[in-house]
């Protein structure tokens, strides 16, 4: 009989005894008693043929023998199994346990020949589940697989292969070895790249740089493999090249200072000055990008790996090729293309240019501002001055384009003659003028006004003002005019003499006032000055700017233009003639007594006790007037 049929009839045995238990347990509470049956004294380990039973020690030993048939395996290990079945949903995979697998046929999406006997590498995730199968995984297989070989490139800097599946945030999903690794954008190429779609489906070389063993993740990059070739280029470059040497290369950026040149895997650094003989404000003027161009090697650095190129380098230079006409004295025309504080740079063509020197704008000896004359990109014309091929430099004029009005200025601006001028800057000593251009002279502060003194000609006359003078002077080798305002008018001085006599007093207003003293605006404009001493009032009450008071002339200085007035001196002095009138009428008094005693004294002959008594009398009044007297002298 075979085995499969004993098994059977062994647990048709076994479930009979198990239905009596049944029967008897669905019977009421009551106490049953025990009933034996035929199989209690069963021996279950003889077959029923009765041929053979084992002893405990042979049951021990068969057992082992019995488990030594199958494969000792661990939980989360890889396996190599073979497929024993194929259904719709399920695979089923014999890996040599007490049971075979089943794995969904999801996960073999990647083997569409998939057939009976073929072996699969697969990972034991439980050996038995909660249902008491075997669980098996492929994907986990795949997966741990495809991390220990990323971990193991990682290590050794292998080159892998891989496909992109997907774009993300940020970068693109990349399958590596059938896990997902993750390509930032910035790792894609080594130019920046803005369309990760075009990547999507295609099949790239990669270099792990990046892993974590905690949530098994990987990052990868393709531009390290292009940074490693193109590394290798520039060894191979840099090894070749000489100063001088003439390369083609490909315009890669441009910056406001110069335009980075790719070399073919080394980029070279073509600074602005070195783009064009003539000056240029940005690159992008004569460059553009992904242009291919020639350039010479000027400088290069074995060490930090710089490159200095030239462009302009690789024709003549402007100035060997200078056209005879341009020569002293002939007249050109330029553009400005850099102003400073000391002049103009007029380009006369791309890589010549000439300075027009402040002191060559105009023929006016007052001085200019190159900044306000010239404007950037303007053109002027000009004289050529000096000239130098060697130095390369080369000296412009525009005022020698006209004549120099300084050759007949004795003829046109003599001395003593009166002109109109306009105001052109004005300092705290002077003002200058303009009579007409080239011409021109200064106004000292004195000689604006007669009358008045200022602190500053701003006070006077404003710039762009038009100006009566008087040509003063003239100083032809330093092209200087003296100038005065104050002479169209006679000097009112002289009549000021006689208006404004010593001890004199006048009305006048208090216009400025500090410690020392104040000033005092008399008749015609004229202005004096009030020591603080002669400032005292009657009364003791100070004076403030704009009291109107009686000053006296204590000073007159016709030369030196200067009057000192005094407000003390004016009440001083009538105190003076007060004292003066009261002493005056005393005498006056006391002469009447005088007389009137000699009148009496002639008239009486002979003297009585009652004459003597008034004559006394007479005497002592007398003698009072005339002491009252020295004592208003005193």
């Amino acid at each position: 009989m075979s085995e499969n049929n004993i098994s059977n009839e062994q647990n048709a045995e076994q479930q009979a005894p198990q239905a009596e238990v049944a029967v008897e347990t669905a019977t009421p509470k009551a106490p049953v008693a025990k009933v034996e049956t035929a199989h209690d004294d069963f021996d279950w380990s003889v077959d029923k043929r009765n041929v053979s039973s084992y002893s405990k020690e042979e049951k021990e030993k068969y057992d082992v023998t019995y488990d030594s048939t199958f494969k000792v395996f661990e939980e989360n290990s890889l396996l190599t199994g073979t497929v024993v079945g194929l259904t719709n949903t399920d695979v089923v995979i014999n890996i040599g346990f007490k049971s075979d697998g089943l794995i969904s046929l999801n996960e073999f999406r990647d083997l569409p020949g998939l057939k009976i006997g073929d072996e699969v590498e697969v990972l034991v995730v439980e050996k038995e589940d909660r249902d008491g199968n075997l669980h098996l995984s492929r994907k986990q297989a795949r997966q741990k697989r495809a991390w220990e070989k990323i971990v193991e490139v990682y290590k050794t800097g292998e080159v892998v292969t891989g496909t992109v599946t997907s774009k993300t945030k940020g970068g693109l999903i990349v399958d590596v070895y059938g896990m997902e690794t993750f390509l930032p954008g910035s790792q894609i190429d080594v130019k920046p790249v803005t369309d990760y779609d075009q990547f999507v489906g295609k099949t790239m070389e990669f270099k792990v740089v990046k892993v974590n063993e905690t949530i098994r993740n990987a990052v990868v990059s393709h531009k390290a493999l292009i940074e490693s070739d193109i590394e290798q280029q520039r060894v191979d470059i840099i090894s070749k090249l000489e100063k001088g040497q003439v390369l083609e290369g490909t315009i890669k950026n441009i910056t406001d200072f110069g335009a980075f040149i790719d070399l073919g895997g080394l980029d070279g650094l073509l600074y602005i000055t070195d783009i064009s003989w003539g000056r240029i404000s940005h690159p992008s003027e004569v460059l553009q990008m992904d242009q291919k161009i020639n350039v010479v090697v000027l400088d290069f650095d074995d060490e930090k790996r710089r490159i200095s190129l030239g462009y302009k380098q690789l024709t003549p230079h402007p100035w060997d090729t200078l056209p005879a006409t341009i020569t002293e004295g002939a007249k050109v025309k330029g553009k400005v293309v850099n102003i400073e504080d000391y002049g103009a740079f007029l380009e006369i063509m791309p890589g010549v240019e000439g300075l027009v020197h402040v002191s060559e704008i105009s023929w006016a000896s007052t001085p200019i501002n190159a900044k306000e004359f010239f404007k950037l990109g303007e053109e002027y014309e000009a004289v050529v001055v000096t000239l130098s091929k060697d130095e390369r430099k080369m000296s412009l004029s525009i005022k020698q384009l006209t004549e120099d009005p300084w050759s007949t200025i004795e003829t046109k601006f003599p001395v003593e003659s009166r002109h109109k001028g306009i105001v052109k800057n004005i300092t705290p000593y002077g003002v200058f003028v303009e009579l007409e251009t080239g011409i021109g002279g200064m106004i000292h502060i004195s000689d604006l006004s007669w009358i008045k003194r200022f602190n500053h000609p701003s006070e006077y006359t404003k710039v762009g003002s038009e100006i009566d003078v008087v040509i003063l002077g003239i100083d032809k080798d330093n092209r200087k005019l003296s100038l005065g305002h104050k002479q169209i008018e006679e000097d009112p001085w002289n009549t000021f003499e006689t208006i404004f006599p010593i001890n004199s007093i006048h009305e006048g207003t208090v216009v400025k006032k500090d410690d020392k003293g104040a000033t005092v605006q008399l008749q015609y404009g004229l202005e004096a000055y009030a020591p603080a001493r002669h400032l005292r009032t009657e009364d003791e009450k100070p004076i403030n700017v704009e009291d109107v008071k009686e000053f006296m002339i204590i000073e007159f200085d016709r030369s030196e233009k200067r009057i000192l007035v005094s407000h003390t001196r004016v009440w001083e002095k009538a105190q003076a003639e007060e004292k003066q009138a009261v002493v005056k009428e005393k005498r006056e008094e006391a002469d009447k007594t005088r007389k009137a005693v000699k009148n009496i004294q002639g008239k009486v002959e002979k003297a009585t006790l009652g004459d003597l008594g008034a004559l006394a009398e007479l005497r002592e009044k007398l003698k009072q007037s005339e002491g009252g007297e020295e004592k208003s002298a005193q």
